[in-house]
């Protein structure tokens, strides 16, 4: 996915602020949802980040347009391990990082259905 960086984006130096990479990632994955038609958050569940391994590689500024790509590393009982990238318009990797994802329903956590694992089995790259 690409994403433009804006003036929010950055700190006042024209550089993007560090919370802002896990921002870009976590559009990545929303928009994955968004494009079919499964919904991230339903009345049946949805999913939390509960661990991230973040490395910071070089900055992006502002103007940059950055591209998001994501794998999935490892589809779990209740859980998706996910390695999303963020690269420049050089195809210079710029940030790095290993996101777990949770399945919750109700508010604890749940087994994913067949459907989402066939979800996340089809879009191994996004």
């Amino acid at each position: 996915m690409k994403i433009r960086v804006y003036y929010e984006d950055t700190d006042v130096g024209g550089i993007v602020y560090h919370a802002n990479y896990l921002k870009f990632c976590e559009r990545a994955r929303s928009e994955l949802f968004f494009n079919s038609p499964l919904k991230p958050f339903s009345d049946d569940g949805n999913f939390v980040v509960s661990s991230v391994n973040a490395k910071f590689l070089k900055p992006a500024k502002l103007g940059d347009l950055v591209l998001v790509k994501s794998e999935v590393l490892a589809i779990k009982h209740a859980s998706v391990v996910l390695k999303q990238q963020i690269f420049n318009e050089k195809d210079e990797l710029l940030f790095s990082a290993d996101f777990v994802i949770a399945y919750l329903c109700r508010a604890k956590v749940a087994k994913l259905s067949g459907e989402l694992v066939e979800f996340f089995r089809q879009n191994s790259n996004f």
